[in-house]
């Protein structure tokens, strides 16, 4: 029943609608200026509850299935019965049912308050995985742009040291090296898409739970539910100036309504040698210094002090112990970690406490929903071990590292490492915690108001102690055999306020948008403190007493310091949905910092892509083997602000003098330019991406090409005195780009009852150019990396010219020896000359250097392979990088045996660098291929099958890490040099030795 607006009087109306019959709650207006009435006769659904059963194939109930009323916004979970209550508006509300391996099903409620729901076993569970993306969730089909989710499933097996450790391999275009080896105490060098800045921050921004710059060290790898890795422009855009590089988002495992879990999940480690630096034994270098080949003394001794460095008893474990469940109101999980983390080197070892809380309440009729997370890591890490490989590879082998009655010998041209071992301390002490809090409100059905709240805080203490008769102690002219002691303090804090409104509706059957706009507010602060003193007269009080000993000017050091910075951004962004065939999204960041100079306070980001799900089209239908096929286009914005104070004016201590008052005072002044024009660094990236299934959904993918710049690289230049007060100034001036192409494919090759066989397949290749370094007033045509060290002052490796690829080794052509084993390069004219007559300008349409190799691989590849037969599973993971060049210093410093006396040498000295006779040169000569392939994990697990309701599931599984390599290359693993950042290839004189890891681990739960 209708009736117009415009043909109704006004008393009529206001009669009409004061009868009880024709009340609010039975009219509405329409689009074409009429009131649609329902009438009392007919039936209306009021809000209420809806219960309910979800089945299998097998009418077998399915715990843990979320259900969500994507009218109204509420959501729920089936318990361990498959049986689940959510509140409903009116018989207008739609379900829908999420569950992994199953079609996601949506249902209208109707007059219904009693549902038994069948799921159907997806033939593409993938297109209806829910993914973490900036404030937010979508499910893979929605997706526009270029994201990657990896959860456990996917994670390495071999016991992560650092977190990120799990991801290696795992994210095409994501590069993770361990520069460190398997050095505990070290980190990761982390590089998504190629270089984006010359002296920003280079790592992708970490999110965790929410948290802006979250702390990795709080993360364990048993608490972490997926990655979510936002590739590109559009997808980062709404992190504004810190997502350059990329973002990555952590999210934790959280609770979930059901009867309770515990979980418990452990491992332990050990660890084998794989290879050392082939350095001569006792044996030989007596054998050479007799023939004369060497020069030097022989000491009698024959011990190999390599191995009083390795921890040869080094056993590492984990243990996790996870407790949750919940009830119709609130949800939780409680986990406690403890790992003891021991190197392959002596005294380099961490030991770690964590704990993890998260709680959810409900309450208000569901409509608001608190979230608090609480986590605690402390840490106590031995620093001092790790380190000292090159100096027992080349001291003296025949040389003892004791005097005759048994005490600690010491020369001044080498470090007894076996005695620093003992005579020193060096040790780390730090505790980081976060709390963070989230309460959403539900205003209405589809809009949602929230607020999250977190604080992060890291502090250390970083330890040091010299015995009074160590080498360091003795040796020191200040305060000879007096005791050494150091104490550093960091504190490191800070607090994010976020305020966000979501609004999610479904317009028909096919419109679907959902908006989300927020403002941020994100304070942070950096203090610290450093002292030491030496002259110590016992080694009692070590560093708990810097001040028992006289203060002398030349003999002690203290120093503190103290920064901070604010930013604060306003956000939006809008995503629309046209059934399963059109997709788009645009965002925008509106940001403020304080690092920026006076003149560019403030920068805008905006973010916008598109999806084309092809295979919905008609024209499709009828091509059988394409099940899904999606195309995606990106564009986006993102930003750096480089440092802290970049843009002021800063005032240093000129030193302290004696003024006429007979007073010693500290001088200031200024010791660094203003730059009031200081602005953000900005990238634009444009992705094109296909995502396919085809073959039955046997053999899925993505293809992914980007393209980016980067504008206004932050960087030091030249400035003119005057009118500048120093001769440096941080600017805006260069250009980086970047090209790519990445490929991500998965091959179901069998699946059956008993038996299946996955291969997954991840490739990636990049094009990283230096564009443009000068600028009408700024001009530079290059910049150095790549420090070569050791003998001889060869500077740096890498020279990055302007409108020149990334990472390119600049240096001599070697063009042979002459008969008596001189050096001779090619000059620019491709004539042969000796070192003397070889231009090493910077200028390079003078220079004799030429490019000699490139530091950065080309492709980097992983291939997987995964294969379950009943209870066993078994996984082989091989990974590759391909195409680039390494700098091998070992043999540049120890492989001429025409260079420091009384020192050890490779024995490829005496071999394959024989005809040498000169001193040490940096060239092509010392560039090696570095290309490898490597078998980096193997894990074969069993499942068992206990008959007990009570337990969940009982996993062990075996791994094996970094069991085999082929290379070409004769140095240290090419994997552990460095190929990310600004200063890669050259491979160290002293890496902490490659070891081959074996592990064992149980995963229980009940």
């Amino acid at each position: 029943m209708k009736i117009s607006l415009l043909k109704t009087k006004g008393l009529f109306a206001i009669m009409l609608l004061s009868v009880p019959a024709f009340s609010m709650e039975t009219w509405s207006v329409i689009p074409n200026g009429t009131i649609e009435f329902k009438m009392p006769w007919q039936p209306v659904k009021k809000a209420g509850i809806v219960t309910g059963t979800v089945l299998d194939n097998s009418n077998q109930p399915i715990p843990g299935v979320g259900v969500k009323n994507i009218t109204n916004g509420k959501s729920a979970i089936t318990d361990a019965n498959g049986k689940f209550r959510i509140e409903t508006t009116s018989d207008n509300d739609v379900l829908r049912f999420t569950y992994i391996g199953f079609a996601a099903q949506d249902i209208k409620v109707g007059m219904q308050t009693n549902l038994s729901v069948k799921l159907v076993e997806s033939e593409n569970t993938k297109l209806s995985e829910v993914v973490v993306v900036g404030y937010g969730t979508q499910t893979r089909n929605e997706i526009t742009s270029a994201i990657t989710k990896v959860d456990t499933s996917q994670f390495r097996q071999s016991g992560s040291r650092n977190v990120l450790d799990l991801l290696i391999g795992k994210v095409a275009g994501l590069q993770i090296t361990r520069t460190g080896g398997t050095n505990p105490n070290s980190g990761v060098g982390v590089q998504l898409r190629g270089v984006t800045t010359i002296a920003g921050a280079a790592s992708p921004l970490i999110i965790v739970d929410g948290i802006p710059g979250g702390n990795l060290d709080l993360l364990q790898q048993d608490d972490i539910e997926s990655f979510s890795i936002l590739k590109d422009g559009s997808a980062a855009a709404i992190y504004g100036t810190r997502a350059n590089a990329g973002v990555i988002i952590v999210t934790t495992k959280k609770g979930r309504r059901g009867p309770s879990r515990f979980d418990y999940n452990s491992f332990v480690r050990t660890e084998t040698l794989v290879k050392r630096p082939d350095f001569m034994t006792a044996a030989q270098y007596r054998e050479r210094l007799a023939s004369g080949q060497v020069s030097g003394t022989d000491y009698g001794g024959d011990t190999d002090y390599f191995q009083e460095l390795i921890n040869k008893n080094n056993v590492s474990h984990n243990h996790n112990f996870a407790v949750s469940g919940g009830g119709e109101s609130s949800f939780y999980r409680a986990a406690v970690n403890f790992r003891d983390v021991q190197g392959f080197a002596k005294e380099n070892s961490r030991k770690e406490y964590g704990l993890r809380l998260s709680l959810t309440q409900t309450g208000l009729d569901n409509r608001l929903t608190a979230q608090f997370n609480v986590a605690a890591n402390f840490n106590n890490a031995n620093l001092l071990g790790g380190g000292g490989w090159e100096n027992v590879l080349t001291r003296n082998p025949t040389e003892s590292y004791y005097n005759p009655d048994g005490t600690y010998k010491f020369t001044r041209n080498i470090t007894n490492e076996i005695a620093r071992l003992e005579q020193e301390r060096s040790g780390l002490q730090q505790q980081t915690s976060s709390v963070d809090g989230k309460l959403d409100f539900l205003i209405i059905p589809g809009l949602k108001a929230s607020v999250f709240g977190a604080h992060v805080r890291n502090w250390s203490i970083n330890s040091e102690y010299r015995d009074k008769a160590s080498q360091n102690s003795v040796e020191n002219a200040q305060a000879p055999n007096g005791g050494y002691a150091s104490r550093i303090t960091n504190l490191n804090q800070n607090f994010n306020v976020e305020p966000t409104l979501e609004y999610n509706t479904i317009i028909g059957t096919n419109h679907k948008i959902t908006a989300v706009a927020g403002y941020f507010y994100r304070y942070e602060v950096n203090e610290g403190f450093n002292a030491n003193n030496r002259g110590y007269l016992n080694d009692i009080v070590e560093d708990n007493n810097l001040g028992s000993v006289p203060v002398v000017l030349n003999r002690i050091a203290i120093g503190s310091y103290k920064n901070d910075n604010t930013l604060v951004a306003g956000f939006a962004r809008i995503s629309y949905a046209f059934g399963d065939r059109f997709f788009a999204q645009a965002s925008i960041r509106r940001e403020g910092s304080s690092r920026f100079g006076a003149n560019n306070k403030y920068a805008t980001f905006p973010g916008i892509s598109g999806g084309w799900n092809v295979s919905q089209e008609n024209f499709m239908k009828n091509v059988k083997f394409v099940n899904n096929l999606k195309l995606r286009l990106g564009y986006g914005e993102t930003g750096n602000t480089g440092g802290n104070l970049a843009s002021l004016v800063t005032l240093g201590g000129g030193g302290i003098y004696l003024f006429p008052t007979g007073e010693y005072l500290q001088t200031y002044g200024p010791n660094k330019n203003p730059n009031p024009d200081l602005r953000w660094e900005k990238k634009k990236e444009t992705n094109l991406g296909i995502d396919f299934a085809i073959l039955n959904n046997k053999l899925t993918g993505s293809i992914d090409l980007y393209n980016r710049v980067v504008q206004d690289l932050i960087d030091n230049y030249t400035s003119p005195q005057p009118p500048f007060i120093t001769s440096q100034i941080t600017t805006n001036v260069g250009t980086i780009s970047a090209k790519g192409i990445e490929l991500t494919l998965g091959y179901q090759a069998v699946k059956n009852r008993d038996f299946s066989w996955n291969i997954d397949f991840i490739g990636s290749t990049t094009r990283n150019r230096l564009d443009r370094y000068s600028n009408d007033e700024y001009k530079r045509d290059l910049k150095t990396f790549s420090a070569i060290g050791g003998f001889g002052a060869l500077g740096d490796a890498v020279r990055t010219y302007e409108g020149r690829n990334i990472g390119e080794f600049w240096g001599k052509r070697f063009a042979g020896f002459t008969p008596d084993g001189k050096w001779t390069f090619f000059n620019r004219a491709g004539g042969v000359v000796p070192n003397s007559q070889i231009n090493t300008s910077a200028f390079r349409d003078i220079t004799d250097l030429a490019v000699i190799g490139n530091a950065i691989p080309k492709y980097y590849l992983s291939l997987t392979n995964s294969f379950t037969y009943k209870g066993f599973d078994f996984r082989f993971f091989l990974r590759s990088k391909l195409d680039y060049d390494i700098l091998n210093t070992t043999a540049l410093s120890y492989g001429n045996k025409n260079g420091v006396t009384n020192l050890n040498l490779l024995n490829s000295a005496f071999d394959k660098y024989a005809q040498l006779n000169d001193t040490y040169m940096y060239s092509d000569y010392y560039i090696e291929r570095g290309s490898f392939v490597k078998l980096d994990e193997l894990t074969l697990g069993y499942t068992f099958k206990t008959g007990l309701k009570s337990i969940r599931n009982l996993r062990a599984y075996v791994t094996g890490q970094n069991l085999a390599t082929i290379t070409g290359y004769t140095g240290n693993d090419p994997d552990f040099v460095a190929d990310t950042g600004l200063n890669p290839g050259v491979d160290s004189r002293s890496p902490y030795p490659a070891t081959r890891q074996f592990l064992f681990g149980v995963g229980f739960g009940f």
